[in-house]
């Protein structure tokens, strides 16, 4: 393949043609011919040319892959409807069990006195109710159409705090507690009497583990780290 590559790209300039012998010198077009057959002599400044134009191609292939990547991972705008549930402020079934339950709480209400305990305990109820429903709403829970609050566990983070903070918190407590009582008994065991100690606490002792429980994450990975975790075999 061939390409022809006019010389005269400049301004274009105006010659007076002469005539001789009563003929017309016309100008000519000088044409340059370009063979894509490499020669087998190639230099070094062609072969760095194109070692050049590779790696900004691969640049380019790098910056756009790297764009898509994040355009597909963005979080998508939050929706109002997951699975055919919607926001329990929203949801009339919601405000129906709300009503039922309050309308219960007041019809047993009428069979004791105004000021008598089971009546206070009744309208504290009626208030936690109150308390309770309002803060779904808020919340953002949403609801079915059995009016009652769904929890979304697929990881979305628009409903983290509904399972996933929750779930860590309480791993986070169950290890705490773990954590002090194995640290107790380790404690113990050099005593005399250590299952006297099981069975009358040493509330000094448990006070002190109990604060430094707090780090347990911490002090698991370092003795991970060295090797203490796990009780070696005898």
């Amino acid at each position: 393949m061939s390409l022809t590559i006019p010389t005269n790209l400049s301004k274009p300039t105006t010659l007076n043609p002469k005539l001789i012998g009563g003929t017309t010198l016309k100008p000519r077009l000088t044409t340059i011919h370009c063979s894509t057959t490499t020669p087998t002599n190639t230099n070094t400044s062609s072969s760095s040319s194109s070692s050049s134009s590779s790696e900004s191609q691969l640049k380019a292939f790098s910056a756009a892959l790297a764009l898509s990547s994040i355009l597909l991972s963005a979080p998508l705008p939050a929706s109002a409807d997951i699975s055919g549930l919607t926001p329990c402020k929203e949801s009339k079934q919601f405000a129906k069990r709300e009503k039922q339950q309050i309308k219960k709480l007041e019809s047993s209400l009428k069979l004791y006195a105004p000021d008598s305990a089971p009546a206070l305990a009744i309208k504290a109820t009626v208030e936690k109710t109150h308390r309770r429903f309002d803060n779904y709403g808020k919340q953002g829970l949403l609801c079915g159409s059995d009016g009652l609050p769904h929890l979304i566990v697929s990881g979305d983070q628009r409903h983290w705090g509904e399972f996933i903070t929750p779930g860590v918190l309480f791993l986070y407590i169950a290890g705490w507690i773990g954590w002090v009582g194995r640290s107790y008994l380790i404690a113990i065991r050099d005593e005399k009497k250590p299952t006297q100690k099981e069975i009358i606490i040493d509330v000094p002792l448990a006070s002190r583990l109990l604060f430094k429980g707090f780090s347990w994450p911490i002090a698991a990975y370092r003795e991970l780290l060295n090797g203490e975790l796990v009780a070696k075999d005898v």
